[in-house]
């Protein structure tokens, strides 16, 4: 909000000085602005003069003084402007503008925060794409929190996004989970003979079985499945408790308020012929060779450590290889960019599908698509681990800590540490209803805000109805002057957490304003008997509410008027 008529500012006064003959060059870099470290060097800082000095030949202070010359502030933007260190512009704000601020909030409303940026350009989002193989798991709720903070925060900044889950339906989990499920249905239990050697032993095996034994129909995403109740139809069972762990999957994800628009299943690939035809495909390109028995990709001439295997001895495929022909097909769906949040064991694909993608000769530009990786949770309680859940057996569920702590504060945990940053998910904390909870803290600043403004109608102050043109003025204090300053940042805000897909700068933008809210409220009397004062007051904190209910809007987060 301040920043871009900062740069146009600069960039006007980069302009005169050219037509001037003080400046040589006809072109410049990027204005960038950003802000200092320091309070007490200004509210914002550039460097560009220090950019400049080679190109111009002169000291960047000389340049810097040439710049701040040419300012034209007619708009009073600026209460003044230093040369610092080397060569830094410090620009210091006016009051009157931070004022200002205020009132463009209010005109913006509930779009405030967003923007156009991304023009309505496509981008594809594939998050979770969990295997079909038992209940989503605490590091797919990390993903999927990452992913749908990630999708919302690109749509807040103008981008047609398409979120899309991928379900690896084919290939030796699947098989594994047919045989449990069966064994299940021959009454044979885990540990007994019979029992598959790498066989699931969570209790929704258990559920599974008793469900295909019972013939019940399974309806998940796009699937319609009617249990066969034959426990010798492996194939049956197959299908049936794919479709029974994707509709408990698709449950989990509803309770987490994550949806998708597409999704996609491994084995369609195969049906289609997809992953035979991108064998082919590198094969006619020549990026392929046998040795060993195996079909190899020349993955090291794209940049690999060494060649991959894609077709082992045996004739089964690599898992990278229906990866291959997975991007490809998104590829040729159109999206001309694309975003892959996975969890950091993914790691290893990234090169090889890249590989793959440019060996095919399709065009695809390097470095697609783009990857997002995060780090693995642990879950605390007590100051323990936990690691057992009784419905997954092996592990915490993502409904376990749904139905422990609530949906926002597990969305909120999930995404307040940067994505490859490992997490540790304290139940205990989580819980608490202290300025200790990061969640807790925000919304309860959103609620305190909600109880001044119904406290104020009772004595007659409708905040909603307040001229701010007329009360402006009158916020001075260092306390509201923080506020006025953290509210204005929100669009870079967003706009930065979007283009770096870290949706934890939005997290700590929350946490900063709702403890700058906290200290004006501990310090300063909203509701006097200043008549002037107390509807500046108000309106200032009807502006902070907005902002408190954007952001968290764009998180997937409520903003709850009473805790």
């Amino acid at each position: 909000m301040i920043r871009k008529p900062l740069i146009l500012l600069v960039e006007k006064a980069l302009g005169k000085g050219v037509n001037s003959g003080a400046l040589l060059a006809g072109t410049f870099p990027p204005v960038m602005i950003g802000v200092p470290s320091n309070p007490e060097h200004g509210d914002y800082s550039c460097n560009i003069a220090m950019q400049l000095a080679k190109k111009e030949s002169a000291p960047p202070r000389r340049i810097a003084e040439i710049i701040i010359s040419n300012i034209d502030d007619s708009d009073y933007l600026l209460e003044k402007v230093e040369i610092a260190g080397p060569g830094f512009i410090n620009f210091y704000i006016s009051q009157d503008a931070w004022q200002k601020a205020l009132l463009e909030i209010e005109r913006q409303g509930g779009s405030f925060g967003r923007s156009g940026a991304g023009e309505g350009k496509k981008v594809q989002v594939e998050f979770v794409s969990a295997n079909p193989t038992g209940p989503l798991h605490i590091g797919h709720g990390r993903g999927a929190a990452i992913g749908d903070s990630v999708s919302r925060l690109l749509e807040a900044t103008g981008w047609d996004v398409t979120r899309e889950f991928y379900y690896n339906d084919a290939g030796q989990q699947i098989a594994n989970l047919a045989l449990s499920v069966q064994a299940r249905c021959k009454g044979v239990e885990p540990g007994e003979p019979g029992w598959p050697v790498d066989g699931y032993q969570g209790e929704y095996i258990k559920d599974i079985a008793s469900s295909y034994l019972a013939k019940e129909v399974v309806d998940a995403s796009d699937q319609h499945i009617a249990a066969a109740g034959d426990p010798d139809d492996l194939e049956a069972i197959r299908r049936f408790s794919v479709a029974s762990l994707r509709r408990e999957q698709d449950a989990d994800l509803k309770a987490f308020d994550v949806r998708f628009d597409v999704f996609t299943l491994e084995s369609s690939l195969y049906s289609r012929g997809l992953v035979e035809y991108v064998v082919r495909a590198l094969a006619e390109n020549g990026h392929s060779y046998e040795a060993d028995g195996a079909l190899w990709l020349r993955t090291t001439a794209f940049g690999d450590d060494k060649d991959r295997v894609m077709r082992k001895s045996d004739g089964s495929y690599t898992y990278f290889v229906p990866d291959i022909a997975y991007h490809l097909d998104k590829w040729e769906r159109g999206f001309i960019r694309v975003v892959n949040e996975q969890g950091s064991d993914h790691h290893s694909t990234i090169t090889r599908v890249r590989a793959g993608l440019q060996a095919l000769g399709k065009g695809i530009p390097e470095g697609w698509p783009e990857y997002l990786l995060h780090q693995m949770v642990t879950v605390m309680r007590g100051g323990e681990e936990v690691k057992i859940s009784k419905r997954a057996g092996s592990y915490v569920t993502l409904r376990d800590l749904i139905d422990e702590v609530g949906r926002d504060a597990v969305r909120f945990f999930f995404i307040m540490r940067k994505p490859d940053a490992q997490l540790v998910f304290d139940l205990d904390l989580a819980k608490e209803q202290s300025p200790e909870n990061p969640v807790y803290y925000l919304q309860y600043a959103h609620a305190r805000i909600c109880s001044i403004f119904e406290n104020a109608a009772g004595k007659g102050f409708d905040a909603g109805r307040i001229q701010g043109a007329d009360v402006v003025s009158s916020l001075e204090s260092p306390e509201e002057l923080e506020i006025m300053k953290l509210l204005s940042a929100l669009p870079h805000v967003v706009s930065e957490s979007a283009a770096n897909f870290e949706p934890h700068r939005l997290t700590g933008y929350l946490t900063d304003l709702a403890g700058s809210f906290h200290r004006f409220y501990n310090k300063s009397r909203v509701i006097s008997d200043n008549s002037r004062t107390t509807l500046a007051r108000l309106y200032l904190l009807e502006r902070t509410a907005q902002v408190f209910r954007n952001a968290l809007d764009i998180l997937g987060i409520s903003a709850p008027e009473r805790m």
